[in-house]
């Protein structure tokens, strides 16, 4: 996905209000839209976040683990196994986001963005396999928010 297009996708995804979220959480939806000003802090947030939700599994950190793994497979993953390895890293934190919540909007929305990738990327007997899991995704966001994304 070019650059543009995913800045586009993640600020029309990121929530209006951040008031409650933690400094982290609350960085990262600043940061999203512009990564590509300083490449190297995408590993950076994907680290630091995979550490926060070692001690604070909050819903808001899965969520922004989700999406900084699926930035980072890809823009920074340099082989099809660092991007498989990230894009698992994202859909796991956002299914863990899904037990927790399940009407979130979010986490239904980057479980299902980060498991079409891992699937693309690990190729198409995969991606057939993984369809209705990504179909229901799809679904489950829009019985939750049929306007989503925001226009």
């Amino acid at each position: 996905m070019r650059p543009l297009a995913l800045a586009l996708l993640v600020l029309l995804l990121a929530p209006a209000t951040a008031g409650a979220d933690s400094p982290l959480v609350a960085e990262v939806r600043a940061w999203s839209t512009r990564y590509h000003e300083n490449l190297p802090r995408i590993d950076e947030m994907r680290a630091l976040l995979g550490n926060a939700i070692k001690t604070d599994p909050s819903v808001d950190n899965l969520i922004a683990l989700a999406m900084v793994c699926f930035i980072y497979g890809d823009i920074r993953a340099k082989t099809p196994d660092e991007k498989l390895e990230a894009y698992d890293q994202g859909r796991e934190a956002a299914r863990r986001a899904v037990e927790v919540a399940p009407r979130s909007v979010q986490a239904h929305f980057w479980y299902g963005t980060d498991t079409a990738r891992w699937g693309q990327t690990k190729g198409v007997v995969r991606s057939l396999f993984l369809l209705p899991t990504v179909k229901r995704e799809i679904a489950t966001v829009l019985e939750l928010d049929p306007k989503f994304p925001p226009v």
